[in-house]
């Protein structure tokens, strides 16, 4: 290995040769590809010399560049070689037509196809080629993130990035290079994007360091060119900017000769002078042209030569051609994270509804300090971001609340959405608890209620709110079942439902979904409600995943609640049991510290991994709050982290409700069997006597119920058809269509 100086690429702890290789000339770009043999010895041998810092791209070729790297790296040693790769660019019939991807399934399948080609285990340094000015970049950003937490890759890079997409960027997660032209024939990104970069600690890597070849070619560039070679498209080298700009080079090769070196050393030399944050990686295909690249290293410029050189590089016409400025760093700024469309859906249960993985519960957006135009505005942000699944109940705000979303959906957005309501809570007391009905009148006059609040036809999916102890639980389902069959709501959902509940429940009719409290907060459910649920398809909705807001909040919480906010009264929430779970929020602030996201993103972050069949509905009030909720996205947790999360929550103090409300939670939730029927078989009654016209209907339904399992084989059954109730009329009928129908 020879001298060749090594340097710090950044501030995340990259290090590498002062000059790296570019690779793309050799199957791609200039010509014809070079034969993978000659190209292996020049790899090799820039090793030999000290160069550790190799530059390819999925672009190139496409794809057989980074398999010749790969080829060349076998029998290295890989930790003497930092591999830079980039993704983002495909090309449609020419240099000219280039399509730029980001979005996170693209990036995880780019490097992944990459890392297979390179036939390496991690790649050092991952580049953002281009950036997609569709897509936030923090979105592309999060999906990076993840791929340095599974140790794929190491570091982050942005190429032909603006200013504030670099510092966007380097929100999510530390950026430590930039990628850029820069050189005496390109000089523009000094103005604004290399200030940037160094205020920020972000290594600069400068690609065509020698002016696209202009510097190594001299003005013989044009004669031997290929006629496949892109920069036949290059405004510079053509017509009157060729004859103007080789002027230029021809005053430059003069410096050179008086400096004792070549016309590219120069020019190398330059962009080295630039700062040892610098590592320019010029492109070339003979071993000769590298010897002589690195010769760069040994001149010394001085401020007056410098400033010689700089005087003169006034080069005429575009760096590019239109059609590829239009994805350089000038117009590379993309859309805030707000308006990204949160279109991963999940498919909640398994009788075909499905939603977008995050919900928003909006119960405190009825709180009598809540200004409704705002709350409209934070609705109209979630949808418009992709969240698309809105929780709301009849209770809420004494029925404000769902008038609030009425409000909201108008305007077209009603099919964009898809509305969870609820019934069954008529009161609500700090004394006496919850009062809850759920027989079969209410249920129904419920239920048009909120489709006449709500201001829809149908209600997706649609919750007993508590379940009602007093009447078998196959009785409120029956008249759930006849609102599904009636066209009045798709899908039937339990809250706060015991197993032995859900499994009777799911009988009369599937259930879509069970609402219960599930966090590191609250975790009591695990050990029976959540496997019930999995067993029968059924899907979970934890509310309160940040822990009714603890994880959301400072430590002061409990100060900043206003007077008449219900956790006051949780035992949670109060004397000792706050200062000991206060102790416990700090360890979970910690840890999501060093994950480089907030408290309450590492938090949502931990419901959200317990499976595809989970969609979690924080709730806020403040569009803030809510873009900070949806960017947990970018948060990955590893079985490590999910551990130890999980002892941290094993230590919270206190009920998570007052004795009060407590009763009205699942482990209180079973209802009585319908009762008359099986007390009359068990006392020996074998003949049951019933008929389609009583109810009519709902008695054949109530034995139908009451027959479920093992019953049946215990009774003889009579019903009987003939008389037609309609409207309070009674017809007579017994023609053999009808006696089949009935």
């Amino acid at each position: 290995m020879s001298n060749v100086k090594r340097i710090k690429l950044g501030s995340q702890g990259l290090e590498v040769s002062a000059i790296g290789l570019g690779c793309m000339g050799m199957s791609f770009g200039y010509g014809p590809a070079k034969p993978d043999e000659e190209m292996i010895k020049v790899i090799h041998h820039a090793v030999s010399v000290g160069v550790t810092h190799f530059d390819t791209s999925d672009v190139y070729g496409p794809h057989t560049n980074e398999i010749l790297l790969g080829k060349a790296l076998k029998g290295l040693k890989r930790e003497d070689v930092q591999v830079a790769t980039k993704f983002g660019v495909q090309f449609k019939g020419g240099f000219e037509n280039a399509e730029v991807r980001g979005d996170p399934e693209y990036v995880r399948a780019c490097c992944e196809a990459s890392l297979k080609r390179l036939d390496v285990e991690y790649i050092d340094l991952y580049y953002v080629h281009r950036i997609d000015t569709r897509v936030p970049i923090e979105i592309t950003m999060g999906e990076l993130k993840k791929l340095v937490e599974e140790g794929k890759i190491k570091y982050i890079g942005l190429s032909e990035a603006g200013p504030e997409t670099i510092r966007r960027a380097h929100a999510v997660h530390p950026i430590t290079a930039v990628q850029l032209e820069w050189s005496l024939w390109t000089r523009d990104a000094e103005d604004k994007v290399i200030p940037t970069c160094r205020e920020l600690g972000i290594g600069i890597v400068p690609f065509s360091p020698l002016g696209t070849g202009f510097f190594a070619s001299g003005v013989k560039l044009m004669d031997n060119m290929a006629a496949n070679d892109f920069r036949q498209i290059l405004p510079r080298i053509q017509g009157e900017n060729f004859d103007h700009n080789k002027v230029i080079i021809e005053r430059i090769g003069e410096i050179a000769q008086r400096k004792g070196c070549t016309l590219a050393q120069l020019a190398l030399a330059w962009v080295l002078h630039q700062g040892d944050d610098v590592g320019p990686i010029p492109g070339t295909t003979k071993i000769e042209n590298l010897n002589q690249n690195l010769g760069a290293l040994g001149v010394t410029l001085t401020a007056e030569d410098m400033a010689e050189l700089e005087s003169m590089a006034s080069f005429k016409g575009d760096r590019m051609p239109e059609q590829i400025l239009v994805h350089c760093y000038k117009n590379s700024d993309t859309p805030p994270l707000s308006s990204w469309k949160h279109d991963t859906k999940r498919k909640l249960g398994s009788q075909g509804l499905q939603v977008s993985a995050i919900g928003l519960g909006c119960m405190s957006m009825s709180q009598t300090d809540k200004p409704q135009q705002e709350m409209i505005q934070l609705l109209h942000t979630a949808i418009d971001s992709g969240v698309t699944f809105l929780d709301t109940s009849d209770i809420y705000g004494s029925n404000a609340n769902e008038l609030l979303i009425g409000q909201a959906l108008k305007g077209g957005r009603r099919d964009k959405v898809q509305i969870a309501t609820k019934f069954g809570i008529t009161s609500i007391s700090s004394e006496t608890g919850l009062t809850v009905t759920g027989d079969p009148v209410y249920v129904k006059e419920a239920c048009n209620g909120s489709l006449k609040r709500l201001g829809v036809d149908c209600i997706d999916l649609y919750y007993i709110h508590r379940i009602d102890t007093t009447i078998p639980i196959e009785i409120t389902m029956g008249a759930l079942k006849e609102l599904v069959e009636e066209g009045k709501i798709k899908y039937v959902g339990l809250s706060e439902a015991s197993p032995e509940t859900i499994r009777r429940a799911h009988v009369v009719h599937p259930i879509t979904a069970v609402q219960l409290e599930w966090s590191l907060w609250t975790r009591d459910a695990e050990e029976q409600v959540i496997p019930t649920c999995r067993e029968l398809g059924i899907g979970i909705v934890p509310f309160s995943p940040l822990g009714k807001g603890f994880f959301s909040s400072t430590p002061v919480l409990i100060e900043n609640l206003a007077v008449n906010d219900s956790r006051r009264q949780f035992p949670r929430f109060q004397g000792e049991n706050l200062e000991h779970n206060t102790a416990l929020l700090e360890k979970v602030h910690q840890m999501a510290k060093n994950k480089g996201c907030t408290t309450s993103q590492l938090a949502l972050a931990w419901v959200l991994y317990q499976g595809e069949d989970v969609c979690p509905i924080p709730g806020t009030t403040k569009i803030e709050n809510f873009k900070q909720n949806i960017g947990v996205v970018s948060v990955k947790l590893s079985h490590e982290d999910m551990s130890e999360l999980e002892t941290i929550a094993s230590m919270i103090k206190g009920g998570r409700y007052p004795d009060a409300v407590i009763k009205s939670t699942w482990k209180h939730a079973n209802t009585p069997p319908l009762a008359v029927i099986h007390q009359a078989i068990d006392s020996g009654v074998k003949l049951f006597d019933i008929s389609d016209v009583y109810g009519p209907h709902t008695n054949e339904i109530l034995h139908g119920k009451a027959l479920k399992r093992d019953v049946r084989p215990k009774v003889e059954l009579a019903t009987k058809f003939g008389i037609s109730a309609e409207n309070g009329a009674y017809e007579i009928y017994g023609n053999p269509t009808y006696v089949r129908d009935a």
